[in-house]
């Protein structure tokens, strides 16, 4: 069994009496869909000024990367929705919990297998749980299978889109009151927070939203504050800048709450994506070209890509994180992902007890205490990703610096240094042959381990027949 680094105590400041019936510490974890690197108006990385918007707002996130860390190599575990939000839930990549084989080995009525809020109810049995918005684990699986005691239930994109055309999908603009469920979600997630204040319940709360994902929903004021804005050289879409400034300002209604109960010093707040955003509003079909194919830049620019790949711009997300002990206002540059959270809530919430081998995070309490030295110890140093689809599955490993991606099909292969060459356009696979064999051991080293369905050939096709039909 894999043992955990000693909780080490975060905070030595008073206790307000609220907080005094149960002194283990909350929870709320936000999770936006579709979200690219550069939508943040601050930028996610301080060393590159181009990773912020050049268009959108974005000031609650900034005052919550300012109250805390900002991760600027954050990962989401997959490029597409499903494989992540699983991922977060089991601790676990993608490449070990499979795509088509997932329903069937984590089907929770024949094995009970360690989940975010089961973890903290082992820790406490007072920890209060709560899902609400998009889940979309694909699986026949209601957040309570795996633990919750409230939920939305088994929601999907269908419960915050409104009526649209599949052909308008990415360019239609819709205007309400209560765009993606925004304001609904928001509610609920400040009552559960009262309610389990009141109580002296120690609480872990997911707000998964169903923005940014098209289709594209702002309220008509918002809109028209973007729409009469300078458009940016990178971003321009008003409505979608309508959309996460909507999104923003929910977020800031949870941070004011938290801040009005006076829990700010016993609760952390994290805020991820579940995968980047598209490369182009519409998409394109061709979007393994290299970024000098097109006349003009990636949405998720200076990263390459974009959700649906394994490139930057699928995969790194804003990532940020505050809370008690937390210093404000720092950048870490510790490669960081969503299957990282359990490892990091058992941690904080002072589980002594050895965590199962099976999971794939490592616990980031290394890093909240010290962004620039500590780390972040998995069972693996590397990180793995896979995207699973028939028309062009692919896997990819980051090794430090380097990230090697793999076709299935082509067999391709593309390396790239991401130290120098941030926007994966400079391929080195041919120049270091020696390097790509050693992290293509790697990688074939962690999927024999797993037992990884890509492995097998006896399964069968995704059910999906083009990306624009995938969450």
């Amino acid at each position: 069994m894999r043992l955990k680094t000693a909780l080490v105590p975060i905070l030595s400041l008073a206790i307000s009496p609220l907080m005094a019936k149960n002194p283990r510490p909350n929870f709320i974890f936000i999770l936006a869909d579709d979200l690219g690197w550069t939508a943040t108006s601050s930028p996610i990385d301080n060393r590159i000024p181009e990773s912020r918007s050049d268009f959108y707002e974005t000031p609650n996130l900034d005052r919550l990367g300012n109250q805390g860390i900002r991760f600027s190599n954050g990962y989401a575990p997959a490029s597409i929705c499903t494989p992540s939000r699983r991922s977060i839930q089991f601790g676990q990549t993608p490449l070990r919990l499979g795509d088509v084989t997932f329903a069937e080995n984590y089907n929770p009525k024949t094995k009970e297998w360690l989940t975010i809020p089961r973890m903290l109810k082992s820790i406490d049995p007072a920890y209060k749980t709560a899902h609400y918005g998009k889940w979309d684990l694909r699986a026949n699986i209601f957040p309570e299978d795996l633990g919750y005691d409230e939920s939305d239930g088994d929601t999907g994109n269908i419960n915050g889109d409104v009526m649209f055309e599949k052909t308008d999908k990415f360019t239609a603009h819709f205007t309400n009151n209560d765009p993606k469920r925004i304001e609904t979600i928001t509610k609920r997630a400040l009552s559960f927070v009262k309610r389990q204040t009141e109580a002296g319940n120690p609480f872990y709360l997911q707000l998964s939203h169903y923005a940014t994902h098209v289709d594209i929903q702002s309220k008509e004021k918002t809109f028209l504050k973007f729409d009469q804005k300078e458009k940016g050289k990178i971003h321009d879409s008003p409505g979608w800048a309508g959309m996460l400034y909507d999104l923003d300002a929910g977020i800031g209604k949870v941070l004011d709450l938290v801040e009005k109960l006076g829990i700010g010093d016993n609760t952390y707040i994290i805020f991820m994506a579940d995968n980047g955003a598209v490369e182009f509003l519409p998409p394109v079909s061709n979007r393994l070209d290299p970024p000098s194919t097109f006349s003009k830049q990636m949405i998720n620019f200076p990263l390459r890509g974009g959700k649906w790949t394994l490139y930057e711009g699928g995969t790194r997300v804003p990532f940020i994180i505050s809370g008690p002990g937390i210093k404000p206002g720092q950048y870490c540059h510790v490669p960081v992902t969503g299957f990282d959270l359990m490892p990091t809530l058992a941690d904080l919430a002072g589980d002594r007890k050895p965590l199962p081998e099976y999971l794939d995070g490592g616990s980031l309490h290394p890093v909240l205490k010290d962004p620039a030295g500590g780390k972040v110890h998995r069972a693996h140093t590397e990180l793995f990703f896979h995207r699973y689809t028939d028309a062009y599955p692919h896997s990819s490993i980051l090794d430090g610096n380097f990230k090697l991606i793999r076709f299935l099909k082509t067999k391709k292969i593309e390396l790239y240094d991401l130290s120098i060459d941030l926007g994966e356009v400079n391929d080195l696979a041919a120049k270091m042959a020696d390097k790509v064999k050693l992290m293509g051991d790697k990688l074939d080293n962690y999927l024999k381990e797993v037992n990884s369905e890509v492995l097998r050939s006896d399964l069968p096709k995704s059910k999906k027949k083009k990306d624009n039909d995938e969450d």
